[in-house]
Parts: C-alpha cells; structure tokens; sequence
C-alpha cells in the first residue's frame, strides 16, 4: 500500500510535468470516455503559454523529467503501435544528451572497476566527449608495443542503477494500473512494453553485455566488405567500464564532409539499407539504434557502426516471415503477405485470409512506382496498426522494433541519397535470403537439422523410459501408503482449517444472535 502511495506521489509529477509542457495536447480528446475526457481538460488548463504549439512538446517534458523518462521516450519513439504515429515522430526529436559528470568521478569509476590507479589502465583520459543518460564517452590513450593508440572509453554514469529502479517501478505501477481500468489499452499490453524496457536497461547498464553485442556484430559481419563494428578492448572492459577501438569517421549526416571526402553518397544510401536488412535476416541480430549519430564512414568507404546498447533479435520463424513480408511487398502478391501472417498465427483464424489480403493492398499499393522522397513512411505506419488493430494481430515487439528500425535506416539512406526507393534496394537481399534459406539448397538443409533433431529426441527415449517408470511406481506407492505431506504442508492445512473452524463459529453465533432478537420479539 505503502509503496502505491509513493509511485502515486511521483507519477502526479510526472503528469503536472507534461501537462504543463503541453504534451497532452498531442491526445484526441474526441476518442476518451467521459472521465478521462475530463481529466484531459483540467491537464490543458494548467499549460504553460505557448506549450501547445511546440512540435516537440513531449521530448521536451520528458527531458525536464530527467535520464530514467528520456530513455523511455525513446524507447517509446520505436513504439508507434503503442503511442500512435504522431506522438512517436515527436518522439523521435528526443536527443539523449544529458549534462556530463565530473572527469574525477569517472576516473574513480575506472580504478574501482579493475582495481589499479587510472595511470595504470589508460595514458591519458580527456574530458567527456559526449553525456547521455546512462553512461559518457571520453577519447584516452593506451600504450602498447607500436607506440600509443587512441581509444574510446564509455562510462556509466554513477548512480544511474538507483535512478532508474525506482522510476521503472513507478512505470510498471501506472502500467499495471491501465491494464485493470482500462480493458481496451491491454491489446497493447503496456505492462509488457515497460517490461521489455526495463530488461533493455538492464543490459545497456552492464557494458560487458554491450562489448558482447560488439563483439556478435564483429563475427558475424567479418566477411562483410562495406560495414563494420569498432573492435572491443577486453581487459579494458568492465560493468561500468567499455573500452573500443576510436573510430575516424565521419557522421553519415555530414553530407558536406562526406563529399569533400569523396564518398558516393549514393552507394552509401544502398550499404546501410541491405546491411541492415542483411543483419536481420542473414544473422537474426540487428543493431536497433541506427540514426545519423552512430554510423560513420571511415577513409574506406565502409560504414561503421557505435553504440551498441539496443538490439534486436529475430527466430527463424521471425526471419522468414520478414523475408516473405517484404518479397509479397515489392512483387505485390498481397494473398501471400496474407498467409504469411495466418500461417505464423499472428492474425486469429477466425478471420479471412481474402479480406485481410485486401487491407494489406491498401498499405502496399501507395508505395510502389515512388521514390523514397514521395513516400510518407508516418502514412504507411498508421495503415499497419491500425490494419493489426482491425484483424486482432496482437504486437509483436520484435517485428515491432524491427519496423521502426527500418523506418529510421530509409531515413538515413534518404538523407544520402533523395532519390532513394528503399524497396528496390531491399530486393537483392531479400531475394538472396529466400533463394538460399527456402529454395532446394534450404529445404535439404531444413531436412538435415530435422533428422538431427530427431536423433536427438531419440537419444533420450532410454532417459523418458526411465523417469517414467519411476514415477508409475511413485503412484502405485502412494495409492498404497497414501500421499506424504510436508511438515509446512501439514502446518498450512491446520491454520486454513482453524481460520475456516473460526469462521464457521463466528457465522453461528451470528445466526444464534439474529434467532434470539426475533424470540425476543416474538414474545414481546
């Protein structure tokens, strides 16, 4: 109760926050009930002169109510089944640039992470390069047999698990507080999203998760001629403490730079298109974070990629409808689209394949014949959800992610290249995918794993035998002797049973009380 109370406290600062930042202006009055209508009004009273009319009212709440809420609202900007098209674009303004801690404090970080002075571990460590919520970046100098070389090293920000603890528990409360009242919000299950965010935080907080997902990209990308990761420094590498590889590159949004260093920025459009189409279907694991800001070019032409801490991952069953999805998009063979989603039982079989066939036409017909530049990707987006909504598609938070990654990666390949047709670009990879995973050469690999599989489950029938017999003979005993009862069993049954023996007195004597009023009554 106690603890309902305080989350209670710090989500009214959360809501007097946005409201007078205005971001509840960006709520269509006209689709609430009554109550939450009117709720929506007082909110509106309270704004500040002016708020209503900033574009980027909600980041800007958001960034008043500090690190643990920015992330959220980015996280959220990926969520536009969630928050709705509108919301999640003013979303994407969020920038998750805080103010930077003390060069001392970070210095201090480092020597309790590997127990030895800073002199030990690096050369030189500069001042914070750039802040975010959860950790900075400083550039230091390491020494080593070929002379010093230059590395970058991310630290967490200190105190940043405590923060962030206490306002994910206030989130989950006002979650789980909308899933009671408000039966028709489940469908986007926002108990789940504050979930899956809260895991994300997890890991971004341990940075050897990050080296880890580093290291994954490196491995698999290795072969991979235009697009790389920065290399992980492990012994340099910590909880609190990342240690890679500097990257000089330029920023894929530094068009000018970009030219006067004589890259095709048309070919670099197309790189971080099919690397990223090529990383979630050819590997299953993507980099869910790709804005301007963390990809580069390097003097090779290769684009690389920094900062690590949202993936996204995706099963074979995931990978092909992807793959199935966007072939039936950019061929227009919507029946297909259709089945794939009946087949991968995210739409329920009550509905019809045709019908549901005939609404994916009305998102897939816009696009085609167009060039990036006259497609509006927001459109597309609301078509999708609102389609899933209409046919019971429960989310998928992984396709989900993945969407919004892509709608980010064709806005990055769009500002190299204007002339851009994302579907055009995906079609090499998508096919090279489908050919290879579900033409002859896949079926017959398919056909291996399965025989392996079935090996296997007969390498354990011997095992299956046993515990079965086991367990008949535990029956047959207990038939026979009767089922044993723990000491805390034998406890838990007494005390229901007195609390049910009180009970049954209580009702007695209450009964006794009533018969004895109307004796009383009946004789007088």
């Amino acid at each position: 109760m106690l603890n309902a109370i305080v989350h209670a406290v710090r989500l009214v600062r959360v809501g007097f926050v946005l409201a007078r930042e205005g971001a509840f202006g960006l709520v269509d009055p006209g689709e609430l009930p009554a109550l939450p209508r009117l709720g929506l009004w007082l909110a509106r009273r309270i704004e500040r002169p002016g708020a209503g009319d900033n574009a980027e009212r909600l980041a800007k709440a958001l960034t008043r109510l500090g690190p643990s809420y920015v992330k959220f609202g980015q996280f959220l900007a990926t969520r536009p089944d969630v928050v709705g098209v509108r919301v999640a674009r003013d979303l994407e303004s969020l920038q998750d640039r805080m103010p930077p801690f003390p060069r001392s404090e970070a210095e201090a970080i480092i020597s309790a992470s590997f127990g030895r002075p800073l002199s030990a571990v690096f050369s030189s460590l500069s001042d914070p390069m750039a802040a975010a919520s959860i950790a900075q970046v400083h550039k230091a100098t390491v020494a080593g047999p070929d002379g010093e070389r230059t590395v970058a090293v991310k630290v967490l920000r200190p105190g940043v698990r405590a923060r962030f603890r206490r306002d994910l528990a206030a989130m989950a409360f006002a979650a789980s507080t909308l899933e009671r009242f408000f039966p028709e919000i489940r469908r986007l299950r926002p108990v789940g999203v504050v979930e899956t965010l809260a895991r994300s935080v997890t890991m971004e907080m341990d940075l050897r998760l990050e080296a880890a997902a580093l290291s994954e990209m490196a491995e698999n990308t290795r072969d991979d001629p235009d697009f790389r990761v920065p290399t992980v420094e492990w012994e340099r590498t910590a909880r609190d403490v990342l240690t890679l590889e500097w990257i000089d590159g330029i920023p894929l949004n530094a068009l000018d730079q970009i030219e006067a260093a004589g890259h095709d920025r048309v070919a670099l459009g197309a790189i971080v298109i099919q690397s990223f189409l090529r990383h979630a279907l050819r590997d299953g694991f993507f980099h869910a974070d790709m804005h301007p800001g963390n990809l580069f070019v390097d003097p090779q032409g290769r684009v690389c990629a920094v900062d690590f801490g949202i993936t996204g991952r995706l099963g074979p069953k995931e990978r092909r409808f992807l793959a199935e999805i966007l072939l039936g998009f950019i061929t227009r063979n919507y029946g297909r689209v259709a089945e794939v989603h009946f087949e991968a039982g995210y739409v329920p079989a009550s509905h019809s394949v045709e019908d549901f066939a005939q609404a994916i036409r009305a998102v897939g017909e816009p696009i085609h014949d167009r060039t990036a530049d006259q497609i509006s990707m927001a459109k597309l987006l609301t078509l999708l959800f609102e389609i899933t909504a209409l046919f019971d598609m429960r989310t998928r938070t992984e396709l989900v992610m993945l969407q919004k990654t892509m709608v980010v990666v064709e806005g990055v390949g769009r500002n190299l290249d204007p002339r851009l047709d994302m579907w055009k670009t995906a079609e090499p990879v998508v096919r090279e995918w489908i050919e290879r995973n579900l033409g002859p050469r896949g079926r017959i690999e398919d056909a291996g794993r399965g025989a392996v599989a079935f090996a296997a489950m007969l390498g354990q029938v011997p095992a299956l035998v046993g515990r079965a017999e086991r367990l008949v003979g535990a029956l047959e005993e207990a038939a026979e002797k009767g089922f044993p009862l723990a000491p805390e069993s034998v406890g838990a049954i007494g005390r229901a049973e007195a609390r049910r023996a009180r009970a049954g007195h209580a009702a007695l004597w209450v009964i006794a009380a009533i018969l004895l009023a109307m004796l009383v009554r009946f004789w007088h």
